[in-house]
Order: C-alpha cells, then sequence, then structure tokens
C-alpha cells in the first residue's frame, strides 16, 4: 500500500477503535496501542520497521516533554507541602523495590527486573488528570496531593532517563571517565540553556508572540533542536525537549504554547503508540500471562496500598489515601519510553518490553474503572481498610480549646473560607473543621478556630460543642459525605440548624430528604446573582440609549441634533 494511503488507513482504523475506546470509557492509549497490534506483524503486517513512523513517534515523546517541561509548577508541590514530595518519592522506591524483588522470583535477570520495577513505579500524569477533571475532583484535596505527586514523579522519570543514557553506553573500564565528562557536559548544557533564558528567549519571545501560529511553530522547532543538541552530546532527545519545555517554563507565553501543542501532541503520540503496538511480541507475552496478572494486580491494588499507607503515617485520613492513591494504579507512557529506550540499548530484550506492554494496557484499562467508580469502592472497603488509620492521632479537642461557638462549619474550600470570613465579620464565633493541613494553616484569623477533622468520623463529632452551636454548615459538596455528616448529628440528637451544600439539584433533594434545613447551592445562587447583575446593566444600558435617543417631535425641526 502506497504510504499516504496506508497512513489514511491506519488513522481511519484509529478514530474508529478511539471512538469504542470512549463509548468503554477508556483512555486513547488502550485504542492506540491495540491499533497497533492489528496493524503490525501479528495483524495485518501493514505497519514493520518504518523510518516514517518511527520519526513521527519520536517528535510525539519530544513534544510530550516539552510540554511536560513547560508546564513543570513547582508552586504546586510547594502549596501542597512535603506529603506531595514524601508520598511521591515513597511511592517509586517502594514499588520499585516490590517489583524487582517479584521479577526476581519470575526468574528475571537483574537488570530487566530493574526495568520492571521502575516501570510498575510511574503513572499516567494525562490520563489521571484527564479523569480527575471529569470527575471533578481535580480541586479536591486528593487531587491536588496527587497531580504534585506526579509531577514528583515525572521529574525522578527524567533522572532516571538522564542515568540510563549516560551511563547506558559505557564499560566497567569508562565508567569514572563517562561520569566525569557526563557531569562536565550536563553542567555546560545547563550553562548554556540558563544564558538563553536570561538573554536570548525573552527577546526572542516578544518577537514570535506576535504570531500565534508563528509561536507553535517556534515552540516546536526549539524542542526538537534543543533534543538533537543533547542527543549529540550523548544524553537522549527526551532530556534535551523536556530542558527546552523548562527553559520557557518561566515565560508568560508558556499557557499559550501549552494549549495550542497539546492536540499536536497527543497526534504525534498516537505514532509512538502504533509503533509500540506494532512491534508487541504477542508470542512472547502470552507466555508470560502469569506474570502479567501478578504485575498488573500488584499495581492495581499495591500501588494505591503504598500511597494510602504513606499518607496515613502522614496522619492523613484514610479517605483521603485512598482517594489520592486510586487514580495512581496504572503504568505511565513513561515507563513504555523508558521500556523502548532500554531496547534501543540492548539492556532489555522484546519480550520484557511486550510484558512492561501488557501489563500497561491491562492497568491503564482497569484503573479507569477504579476511579470512575472509587466512591462505591472506599464505602465497601472501609472497614478493612481503618486498620490503616492514623489521622485520629492528629485530633485537637475543639471542647477544650473553644467551647464558646455560634457556628460549626465544615469545610475551608474557597466557598467555606468566604462564609467564615463572613461570619466572623458579622460577629459571630466560628469553629471550622478541616482534614487539609495546608487550609487550616492559611485560615488561622481572629473569632475563627480551625481544627483538623472529618465530617463523616462519628467519633470525631462527639468532640464538637455541637450542644452550644446553633448552626451547623457544611460547604462540602459531596453527597455522601454530607449525608454521613446529618447521620452523625442525628444520632447525636443534635438540636441546632443544619445547612448543607450541593452542585446539583439532585444531591439537594436528596439531602433534604436526609434532613437538612436549607441547602446551599453555590451554582445556582451565582446564576442568579450574575442574571440580577445582567438585568440591571441592560437596564441601565436602555435607558441610557433612550435619552441619547429622542424622536423628532421633541426637537426643533430647524435645530440640528
Amino acid at each position: 500500500m502506497h504510504s499516504f494511503a496506508l497512513i489514511a488507513t491506519i488513522l481511519s482504523i484509529t478514530a474508529l477503535a478511539g471512538l469504542l475506546a470512549t463509548r468503554l470509557r477508556q483512555p486513547m492509549i488502550v485504542a492506540f496501542i491495540g491499533v497497533g497490534i492489528l496493524v503490525g506483524p501479528v495483524g495485518t503486517g501493514w505497519v514493520v520497521a518504518d523510518s516514517t513512523i518511527e520519526l513521527l513517534a519520536r517528535m510525539g515523546i519530544a513534544v510530550l516533554l516539552f510540554l511536560v517541561g513547560l508546564r513543570l509548577d513547582m508552586h504546586l508541590i510547594r502549596m501542597t507541602g512535603s506529603i506531595a514530595v514524601v508520598t511521591g518519592l515513597g511511592q517509586v522506591v517502594f514499588t520499585a523495590a516490590i517489583g524487582y524483588l517479584l521479577c526476581i522470583g519470575f526468574g528475571m535477570d537483574a537488570v530487566a527486573a530493574l526495568y520492571v520495577g521502575l516501570a510498575l513505579a510511574f503513572s499516567s500524569t494525562i490520563i489521571i488528570v484527564k479523569l480527575l477533571s471529569d470527575t471533578r475532583e481535580i480541586e479536591q484535596l486528593h487531587g491536588r496531593i496527587a497531580v504534585g505527586l506526579l509531577i514528583v514523579q515525572d521529574l525522578v522519570v527524567i533522572l532516571v532517563m538522564i542515568a540510563v543514557n549516560a551511563f547506558g553506553r559505557t564499560t566497567d573500564s569508562t565508567v569514572a571517565a563517562a561520569v566525569a565528562g557526563t557531569a562536565l557536559k550536563g553542567l555546560g548544557l545547563l550553562a548554556a540553556i540558563a544564558i538563553l533564558m536570561k538573554f536570548a528567549l525573552p527577546w526572542l519571545l516578544r518577537q514570535v508572540a506576535r504570531s500565534q501560529e508563528l509561536l507553535v511553530l517556534f515552540g516546536i522547532a526549539y524542542a526538537v533542536s534543543v533534543a538533537t543538541v543533547t542527543e549529540a552530546l550523548g544524553f537522549s532527545s527526551e532530556v534535551g525537549a523536556f530542558l527546552a519545555g523548562v527553559s520557557l517554563a518561566a515565560t508568560p507565553y508558556r499557557d499559550a504554547l501549552g494549549a495550542r501543542m497539546v492536540s499536536l501532541r497527543d497526534f504525534l503520540l498516537l505514532f509512538f503508540f502504533l509503533d509500540l503496538g506494532a512491534g508487541l511480541d504477542v508470542a512472547e507475552a502470552a507466555g508470560h500471562i502469569p506474570q502479567v496478572v501478578m504485575l498488573s494486580l500488584f499495581v492495581l491494588v499495591g500501588k494505591p496500598l503504598i500511597v494510602m499507607v504513606i499518607m496515613s503515617a502522614k496522619r492523613y485520613p484514610i479517605r483521603v489515601g485512598f482517594a489520592t492513591g486510586l487514580p495512581l494504579a496504572q503504568i505511565s507512557e513513561f515507563s513504555l519510553i523508558l521500556a523502548a529506550l532500554g531496547l534501543s540499548l540492548g539492556h532489555i530484550t522484546a519480550t520484557t518490553v511486550s510484558v512492561i506492554t501488557v501489563t500497561g494496557l491491562v492497568t491503564i484499562g482497569g484503573s479507569t474503572y477504579l476511579i470512575l467508580y472509587s466512591r462505591a469502592l472506599y464505602q465497601r472497603c472501609e472497614r478493612w481498610l481503618r486498620v490503616f488509620d492514623r489521622a485520629g492521632n492528629r485530633r485537637e479537642e475543639p471542647t477544650q480549646t473553644n467551647p464558646e461557638v455560634d457556628i460549626v462549619l465544615f469545610g475551608l474550600g474557597r466557598f467555606g473560607r468566604h462564609i467564615a470570613d463572613q461570619l466572623s465579620s458579622t460577629g459571630h464565633r466560628v469553629l471550622a473543621v478541616d482534614f487539609d493541613p495546608q487550609r487550616l494553616a492559611a485560615n488561622e484569623r481572629d473569632r475563627v478556630t480551625v481544627v483538623f477533622g472529618s465530617a463523616e468520623d462519628l467519633h470525631f463529632l462527639q468532640t464538637l460543642p455541637l450542644p452550644q452551636a446553633k448552626f451547623v454548615i457544611s460547604t462540602i459538596a459531596l453527597a455522601d459525605v454530607n449525608t454521613a455528616l446529618l447521620h452523625g448529628l442525628h444520632h447525636y440528637e443534635y438540636q441546632g440548624h443544619v445547612l448543607m451544600t450541593a452542585h446539583t439539584p439532585h444531591d439537594a433533594e436528596l439531602l433534604s430528604r436526609a434532613g437538612a434545613d436549607l441547602v446551599l447551592e453555590p451554582f445556582s445562587l451565582a446564576a442568579e446573582k450574575a442574571d440580577e447583575i445582567l438585568t440591571r446593566l441592560t437596564r441601565n444600558d436602555e435607558n441610557h440609549t433612550k435619552s441619547h435617543d429622542a424622536t423628532p417631535t421633541e426637537q426643533d425641526p430647524a435645530e440640528p441634533e
């Protein structure tokens, strides 16, 4: 088949596979790899070792790493505190170590086991952010911690790829020289990037940004050029693309550049996953089904447990640890890139790559459903997970610190923070409860006492001065959490008024039936307020227009307007 017709056919098949994947609520990566298997040597044989597809695949990886560097947000890590760094590094170390031991038990050699262990340790930033955004959890505590944790993982995988490339081609007799040479070249590269950032890039970007199309073209050219230079220096092209992104991350053009290049990244990554799927040795992978099953179970169950245990040791509630760890129950696109890199360096065989790829397919597909049904899973597993709970040791006794309160407020997010400010400014004494340590630290103020706790914890409610509080307000817009809080308030026979928050009319009706005196709907309230403002503005505009639009009968015909 002619190359143009071949690409057209593959793209058409991929579009159909993508449609099926979206109906099954699966990430597009699964469809891409599946199409690669279909059109590869195992299937139709249309795609073999083709330089065109390989080139497009490498471009896709370069753009992916460029965007990772471009969106590197250290502020997010600082905002989530040490929990993102500790959990991210701890999860990588423990997952890689356990995965390594499992592979040694399967009879793999040490190098292959190390590659597989590292591949299991990383999770897909693209998939997790997309799914958390779809389920509206990206701004919740566990969503913010998960994103910060993923940034830490991305930095670790970049360092791993640098190390693999730097020492992958050396022998024992040249290790010392290689270390020294790599360090010198690395320092020189970083110095050159720093000089560009200081003197050349700001002026150049101002010229380029006058045209949005030229800005995108410059971004691609810059990423690929730096990637080429780093490859010539003995590093990988992936490292160069990442550094190119980092060098532009502090510029005011990064958001516009990143937004315009996302679609290009997704299109080019299609060819990487096609190439990966086409190179999958299905026969070899079929011979390692027990290993794939064990590794997949470890990723789907073990990784979330590792995250939950680490966060529990940091005194975070089990529900937060569970919700943070569950999205990580898959391996990353970087894991597949690392495997391909190991194959190109001769460190591992195609069999090892096939095992990692199939494990990736199983875990990516499985974790999607775990994220979508995370709340139901937590409710079923909660009683067994309580064994890991150490958050109780962080509880403060609010009855001892400030027994005189008028209002107990649950949740110090954006909505809750404004309500706490408004109530305290009018003279009310507020006891605010949240399980996010950063929110607690940021909300210390007069007439507002903040304590660490969970609205779902029945025993914690017993420590609150509920008999003295006239109102209990929950600004947590989760129906199951508010239902549990109402159950706890009824259990302790609370006699005051209860105000809840809901994002949908269905949840509002559910909470009203459960006993809430009033249900606040922030989106509806905001819409009503916006409607009032717009109505007032349009009326003022109409009056202004009429005052300047007098009729001819009201004027002297001989007098000009």
